[in-house]
């Protein structure tokens, strides 16, 4: 490898989740990164603190099973490359049943100490207004859903398409010692413990069924924010929800969903099955803090406040936070961007994290690695290589560059395929519609051959069908990621 001080650095601009992991991926294979985040010369609607992949909803990564859930898996993945953000995770998790859930303060000051510590990393604290100068010849583009309005319009004018839209609901967070723990009670659904967890993880606030109606009743009746003009057509994400919006869409939508009764016992009120369950999940390692699992909302703070006090156990609940409403805007990414993630009508420019397309903390910093190893790959003049789209990496790039609906595509009418001279990278796409999307296993390729049969050499059916998928599927993951990973080996491409 040439001696760093003489390859030309990538710049990194935005220091999230995504442009943290980007930068460091860049960095620890051997090329300067240069990550410019405007924070604090320049805040956000969402942001609170300085620090880089600050988390500004919740605290949860949610699942880490990685035997049978898409998310889990994709932690496994990102631990195996090397990630910074699953590290920081790893260390400073909370107890949150199956989910990691982490200290949001902890977590994101292990990421900023160690981005500030790289030998190979620069951090520019200033706002990139519009697009990066002409003589940054790389650039990861990882700005989140709360891009600059400068730097939107200029992509928006370089690329001749207008960015696509939707509102993201931020969940309440409730000091621990005003919760009434003569009505509450910890438990995790079905005691399950997780990462660094108990199986009595998250606080509990039971409803019976008329204070389950009533609550429904003032959801629908409370004030909410308004909006301006230009936001009255943008559609909200259906993973991200408002408490008040699941309410409009049924009486039993909130029953279906984050107030669920399933996996759960009232210590209080053993022989009585609860109607509905609030659910709080701890926020800090302190365990001085719970957030209000699935209560994003857009209720206006003096309606909020009233109307969650009606939840038992929480009559007297003081916030230290309430929840909030923000813009988020992300790009038509498989119209705009080739299967390396790079800008079609500008390939110097790289995109990553929630501004693609994807949702969620861990897919956000996962499309950050990728990028960042693509860039460093580029600067090194190796070759790119796309993660095979079997794992849950794979997958996910492959949704937001249009492998998703490649089935359903023609060749472009020149033939010309998406990503150049890059293997295995998908062709053009031409989506009817390209939505927000976490991690699933409806992304993965399908299964080749039938499933195993059960030991008495019937079909698996049910639930009993749907586990064997799930654990096929991540078996074959992993061993396409090996495999993967041992040609990187094999051609003198670190991996780790």
């Amino acid at each position: 490898m040439s001696n760093a001080s003489q390859i030309e650095p990538v710049h990194v601009v935005g220091g999230g989740l995504a442009g943290s992991e980007a930068a460091w991926q860049v960095a620890q294979a051997g090329v300067p990164v240069v990550l410019h985040e405007m924070r604090p010369a320049r805040m956000t609607e969402a942001h609170k603190t300085h620090g880089l992949a600050e988390l500004v909803c919740s605290n949860s990564f949610r699942s880490d099973d990685a035997e049978s859930n898409a998310v889990g898996l994709l932690h496994q993945e990102m631990r195996r490359l090397g990630s910074l953000i699953m590290h920081a995770g790893d260390k400073h998790q909370v107890p949150a049943g199956g989910a990691l859930a982490v200290d949001r303060d902890g977590f994101s000051e292990a990421v900023t100490a160690a981005l500030e510590a790289h030998p190979l990393v620069t951090i520019d604290r200033a706002e990139v207004a519009g697009l990066p100068p002409e003589e940054w010849d790389q650039v990861v583009v990882a700005t989140g859903p709360l891009t600059s309005p400068a730097l939107a319009e200029a992509i928006r004018g370089l690329t001749g398409a207008d960015a696509l839209a939707f509102f993201d609901a931020i969940a309440p967070i409730v000091y621990r010692e005003s919760v009434d723990m003569g009505v509450a009670w910890f438990q995790s659904r079905y005691d399950k413990p997780g990462p660094g967890g108990t199986g009595a993880d998250y606080l509990n606030c039971p409803m019976n069924r008329e204070q389950y109606e009533a609550f429904v009743d003032a959801l629908l009746a409370g004030e909410t924010t308004s909006f301006k003009e230009w936001e009255a057509n943008t559609p909200y994400f259906d993973g991200c929800l408002p408490i008040e919006v699941m309410a409009e869409r049924g009486r039993e939508t909130l029953r279906y969903g984050p107030m669920k009764p399933v996996g759960l016992t009232n210590p209080h009120r053993p022989d009585e099955k609860p109607w509905a369950v609030v659910q709080l999940r701890q926020d800090n390692a302190l365990g001085t803090l719970f957030n209000m699992v699935g209560f994003q909302t857009k209720l206006k703070y003096g309606a909020q406040a009233a109307i969650l006090r009606m939840i038992p156990g929480l009559e007297n609940a003081e916030f230290a936070r309430l929840g909030g409403l923000h813009r988020n805007t992300y790009l038509d990414s498989p119209r705009l961007l080739d299967g390396t993630l790079r800008l079609k009508a500008a390939p110097r420019l790289r995109f990553a994290g929630q501004i693609t397309g994807c949702e969620g903390y861990v897919e956000s910093a996962a499309v950050g690695l990728m990028a960042g190893r693509f860039a460093a790959a580029e600067r090194l003049g190796r070759a790119v290589r796309l993660l095979p789209p079997t794992t849950a990496m794979g997958a996910l790039a492959a949704h937001i560059t249009g492998g998703h609906i490649l089935a359903e595509e023609d060749e472009d009418e020149d033939g010309v395929e998406g990503a150049g001279a890059v293997e295995g990278a998908p062709k053009p796409a031409k989506p009817r519609s390209f939505q927000p999307m976490n991690v699933n296993f409806g992304l993965f390729p399908p299964l080749e051959g039938a499933l195993p049969k059960s030991a008495d050499g019937k079909r698996l059916r049910g639930s009993a069908k749907a586990i064997a998928r799930k654990k096929a599927l991540t078996d074959r993951a992993r061993a396409d990621l090996a495999a993967w990973l041992a040609e990187a080996d094999s051609l003198g491409v670190a991996a780790e």
